[in-house]
C-alpha cells in the first residue's frame, strides 16, 4: 500500500524532475510502518530517492520521499543556507537538516514554512511565502508562486502530467524500481 502511495504522490521525485515530495500515509498496521519504509528503501536507495517518515500521530504518518544529492545541491544555496540558519538550523549536512525538520514538525502543530526548501521549491517562492505570511502570492498551484509565474505554471502542468503518467503506467503492471529514474 505505501508503494501505490509513493507513486500516487511522489512521482516527480521518481522521475526525477522535482527533488522531493511528503504525503500524509495512513498504514494498515502502525506497528509495521518502519518495515514498510525499510522496504521502500531497499528498492529505491540504489537509485537515489530516499524515504523518511518526518512526523507521526495515532494513526498517520507524513512521509517524505526526496533524491538526496539534489536535496544537498538545493539546501548548499548561499540563500538556502542562510534561511535555514534564521530557522534556527544548526547543522548544513543534509540529513542533520532533515533530523532538525523532523524536530520542527513535532514542535509545531503546523507545517514549518522552510519545508519548502526540502521539497525544492524555488527559494524565491519560500522566502515569499515566510515574508507575505502566505498572502500576495502572484499564483497558487502545488505550492503559492512569489517568483517567476510563468516558469512556474509550466513546470506545475509538468509535474502533473507526470504525476498521471506515472500512475497509468503502475496500474499497467511497472514497479515502483522501474519508475524510478536513477541519480
Amino acid at each position: 500500500m505505501l508503494e501505490a502511495e509513493i507513486i500516487a504522490h511522489c512521482a516527480p521525485t521518481l522521475a526525477g524532475i522535482k527533488t522531493a515530495n511528503m504525503f500524509t500515509y495512513t498504514p494498515m498496521n502502525r506497528n509495521k510502518l518502519s518495515m514498510e519504509i525499510e522496504e521502500e528503501n531497499r528498492k529505491l536507495n540504489c537509485r537515489g530517492v530516499f524515504v523518511e517518515v518526518l512526523r507521526t500521530s495515532e494513526y498517520k504518518a507524513l512521509v517524505y520521499v526526496y533524491r538526496k544529492k539534489k536535496l544537498e545541491q538545493d539546501l548548499q544555496c548561499e540563500g538556502a543556507c542562510a534561511l535555514l540558519k534564521d530557522c534556527g538550523y544548526e547543522c548544513q549536512e543534509t540529513d542533520c537538516c532533515i533530523r532538525q525538520l523532523q524536530e520542527r514538525f513535532f514542535e509545531k502543530d503546523g507545517f514549518p514554512h522552510e519545508v519548502g526548501l526540502f521539497l525544492g521549491y524555488p527559494l524565491d517562492d519560500v522566502t515569499g511565502f515566510i515574508e507575505q505570511k502566505g498572502k500576495n502570492y502572484k499564483c497558487c498551484g502545488i505550492w503559492k508562486v512569489y517568483g517567476n509565474e510563468k516558469q512556474t505554471q509550466m513546470l506545475f502542468r509538468k509535474l502533473k502530467k507526470c504525476s498521471e503518467i506515472y500512475r497509468r503506467l503502475f496500474a499497467d503492471g511497472r514497479s515502483i524500481l522501474q519508475l524510478t529514474v536513477a541519480a
